[in-house]
């Protein structure tokens, strides 16, 4: 008896496909219909143009066409293709946006995961300054 899992398996689900809850899938999954939940792996989830996922997505690697209303999180990479809608935050070593995506949200791409308390931070009621400029306009 064979119980070892297939992750070199290529999942595919079309547009006539509208699911409630928690997707899990090893290996790879084409995913264009509707959902309405959360979608979990450590696999590499393509969304198609006519994907649209209500809810969190927590994987390996995703590549988005379609609409997403939720916050995504990738071990390894987000690539939004142009036409993508996101609404929600990413958070991912390597984040990849085409023109013409709508991206509203916050990112934290972070490939080497250096630590936030290596920046220097404004004191607390301090306006932002930026660097002052390296050459001098001054005649």
């Amino acid at each position: 008896m064979n119980t070892a899992t297939n992750n070199n398996s290529k999942n595919v689900l079309n547009s006539d496909v509208e699911l409630k809850g928690t997707l899990k899938f090893s290996g790879e999954l084409t995913f264009d219909g509707k959902l309405e939940g959360e979608i979990s792996s450590e696999g590499t989830l393509n969304l198609g143009d006519e994907a649209v996922v209500k809810g969190n997505i927590n994987v390996n690697t995703v590549v988005v066409r379609g609409k997403i209303n939720g916050n995504v999180t990738a071990k390894d990479r987000v690539d939004m293709k142009s036409k993508t809608e996101m609404f929600g935050d990413v958070r991912a070593p390597k984040l990849v946006i085409e023109e013409g995506v709508t991206f509203v949200g916050k990112s934290e791409v972070n490939p080497n995961k250096s630590s936030a308390a290596a920046m220097p931070q404004p004191r607390p009621g301090e306006p932002f300054k930026a660097a002052e400029p390296a050459v001098s306009t001054k005649k």
